[in-house]
């Protein structure tokens, strides 16, 4: 499927469109605030974002995707901007367009529907082409480049920790053998390697699900990018912003349900020093929802049934809810 072909984009479905957006409770004075939408993919968030601003309102976009690029600077609107790089430079992007504050931070944490169907970028086993994986085509190293250099034992560690894969050093070994044979640089052909690796598997998953999720993870950095994200969201947020962020697999679930508890429930300290209550710590966030798609929008797309979307509020010095 070549890279010029609209199809792909008429078939993207935004997860949890309204859910998401409704999550950054875009209304009252606060619809002419600033907004951030960490992930643009094909604008499903931002457009709907948009139509919720107020004439003053701004939306600052990011997307490491060259074609997500393409389809933002399609938008028309003075209140928005796209910014081609990862979200997890938030806070260098805003500082540098003299945003100080801001009044809700939306993270999108899955690959879109036109990624995975095109063949060319190589995030899918069932489509064979060029092993490559990258977000961001412009940069960095491929998924092939990567398993042509890396060591068995690190190829191992990461599809056992990034894709929960208990075969992980049978398939880095199976890798490593066919590698001195003959390039690997396909998709299909790193699926039958996995394969032949994987002894058992969950019934109705392919054998290479997991192994693909990983190197995708490590390629792009995406657990790195989240962590570092979330830090900048939380320093940015105004009092009672908002951030919402959607993940798609228990790994980025659990940094984002770990760092929002942390931030809601202040450290306690050591009972038996003289601390007045008003110097007590204080929860920096609210939490607010944990939202699943419904069945409705997981029948009518099936890449939404692993969603999660977790909400939570900044809450003002002092910690007033």
């Amino acid at each position: 499927m070549s890279s010029d072909n609209p199809v792909p984009e008429l078939q993207h479905r935004t997860v949890l469109l309204e859910e998401a957006v409704d999550a950054l409770a875009i209304d009252g004075a606060r619809v002419d605030g600033v907004y951030v939408d960490g992930t643009f993919g094909r604008g499903g968030h931002s457009r709907r974002i948009l139509e919720k601003l107020g004439a003053r309102g701004r939306l600052i976009a990011f997307d490491k995707d060259p074609q997500a690029i393409a389809a933002a600077e399609a938008v028309s609107d003075t209140r928005f901007e796209i910014v081609h790089d990862s979200f997890a430079t938030l806070a260098q992007a805003l500082a540098a367009r003299g945003v100080a504050q801001v009044d809700g931070i939306l993270l999108d944490l899955g690959i879109s529907s036109p990624q995975v169907d095109e063949a060319a970028r190589g995030f899918s086993f069932r489509l064979d082409g060029p092993l490559d994986m990258r977000m961001d085509t412009t940069r960095g190293m491929s998924a092939a480049e990567w398993l042509a250099t890396e060591s068995e034992q690190t190829i191992g560690k990461v599809i056992r920790d990034y894709g929960e894969e208990r075969f992980a050093f049978q398939i880095a070994k199976a890798i490593v053998a066919r590698r001195a044979v003959e390039p690997i640089s396909g998709t299909r052909q790193l699926a039958e390697i996995v394969a032949h690796a994987v002894k058992t598997r969950e019934k109705g998953k392919d054998p290479a699900t997991r192994t693909f999720q990983a190197i995708r993870i490590h390629i792009n950095q995406e657990l790195e990018e989240l962590e570092v994200a979330l830090d900048a969201a939380f320093e940015k947020l105004a009092p009672h912003g908002r951030l919402a962020v959607i993940s798609f697999h228990s790994l980025e679930d659990r940094i984002v349900k770990r760092f929002m508890a942390a931030k809601a429930n202040a450290p306690q300290p050591d009972r038996r020093l003289p601390i007045r209550a008003a110097d007590l710590p204080r929860p920096a966030l609210k939490l607010i929802a944990k939202i699943k798609p419904s069945d409705a929008e997981v029948a009518a797309n099936p890449r939404a049934r692993s969603a999660i979307l977790r909400v939570a509020a900044r809450l003002p010095q002092g910690g007033a809810q």
